[in-house]
């Protein structure tokens, strides 16, 4: 029986709302995982940032595979091989375990997540900004539901491991419902020197390069501090575990509503106009957030900085799309090879922070926003 397009809409954000929903819970659990595991704040930065550098050899490969007419075998794949790492994760006894998790679930979760948003922008190429919206405020309901879910587990006696088993379990089924979507880039036949060559032309293109540059930028306020922020709290404001945990609730939650506003906000708002505002307050906030020693007023500070960032994800990544129109897969390889340059972001992060301290690394997270200034001027407004 062939599936409606509500269907096929909905099953696309149930999988990022899945993927978000791991990562917050994963970025909870690093102080328990640390602890248990005995890990390091270099072995920490290992396992966010080699996973991330592997994911980037291996993403442009599956992603010109969806413009070439094997998307929904890629999809389907990559869900497998996300359910399987997690199930992985969460047996893992080691650090060397923990870490094969780490680098098996990164592509994997390119092929089966990426590609799906890539398909979601294929639905309707005129609603790009809007339709990314969605996708990131569902994706902020699974960053709220992860550290919710993950306390709830440790409250009934369970601990991180269990987590991730059932989130294996559940993105297991999540693959079986997108395995009745089918789609149009597998009816349609793309040579792969064409895709080739649209990949080297975009490379060339100043305006393709400007935005995949400032994506990952914009990325050290969005996942690379989400990543770090429990730790932040528990390393540096001692403060327990639980209380960090509520730390990390208040920025995903705050940011599911920022999330939610910015949905309608973008149909009156030129988006890169807004994101030039909201880059130029975090520049100031953040600072604020590093500097005060009181963990409630940090705690405000930190919904602020989570309502902030709403949408900067959505706004450039939706640029990409529209630079390359009909090429999604394409779009999907380009902005996988540019984080290459991103995942070195957390290594750097837990080098520095093994050397001298997390207070003092977390100062570098201010290039995102001063990124975002210097890149984006008026005449891209204008133009927007």
């Amino acid at each position: 029986m062939a599936v409606t397009r509500r269907y096929t809409i909905g099953v696309l954000l149930l999988i990022e709302l899945v993927d978000e929903l791991v990562g917050s819970g994963m970025d909870a659990s690093w102080p328990l995982i640390k602890r248990e595991l005995g890990l390091s704040y270099g072995q920490i930065g290992l396992c966010m940032g080699l996973p991330a550098l592997v994911a980037g050899l291996v993403d442009p490969v599956t992603s010109v595979l969806g413009d070439v007419g094997r998307r929904r075998l890629v999809v389907l794949v990559g869900g497998l091989a996300f359910g399987g790492a997690l199930l992985l994760r969460g047996q893992s006894p080691s650090f060397e375990l923990l870490l094969l998790s780490l680098v098996l679930f990164y592509p994997a979760s390119g092929a089966f997540v990426n590609l799906s948003q890539a398909t979601l922008m294929d639905i309707a190429p005129n609603q790009r900004e809007v339709n990314m919206a969605r996708w990131t405020f569902l994706g902020s309901a699974g960053m709220v539901a992860g550290p919710l879910v993950m306390g709830g587990l440790l409250l009934l006696g369970l601990s991180w491991r269990d987590f991730f088993l059932a989130a294996g379990c559940l993105t297991l089924v999540v693959v079986f419902c997108q395995w009745r979507v089918s789609n149009a880039h597998d009816r349609r036949t793309v040579a792969w020197r064409q895709v080739r060559d649209t990949i080297v032309d975009a490379f060339k293109t100043k305006g393709v390069l400007r935005w995949l540059i400032l994506v990952q930028f914009g990325d050290l306020m969005v996942d690379v501090l989400m990543a770090f922020l429990a730790l932040y709290f528990v390393d540096v404001g001692r403060v327990s575990p639980a209380k960090a945990a509520l730390a990390v609730s208040v920025w995903t939650g705050v940011g599911l509503v920022g999330d939610f506003l910015l949905i309608p906000l973008l149909s009156r708002v030129k988006g890169l106009a807004y994101l030039r505002v909201s880059a130029g307050l975090v520049l100031l906030l953040f600072p604020a957030f590093l500097l005060v020693p009181w963990f409630w007023l940090q705690l405000v500070l930190v919904g602020l900085l989570g309502l902030l960032n709403s949408g900067w994800y959505a706004i450039l990544q939706a640029q990409v799309y529209a630079a390359l129109p009909d090429r999604s897969g394409t779009a999907v390889a380009l902005f996988n090879l540019s984080c290459l340059g991103g995942a070195t972001m957390p290594l750097l992060l837990g080098v520095v922070a093994q050397s001298v301290g997390l207070s003092v690394s977390m100062w570098l997270l201010l290039a995102g926003p001063l990124a975002l200034l210097v890149g984006i001027r008026r005449r891209h407004i204008v133009s927007d």
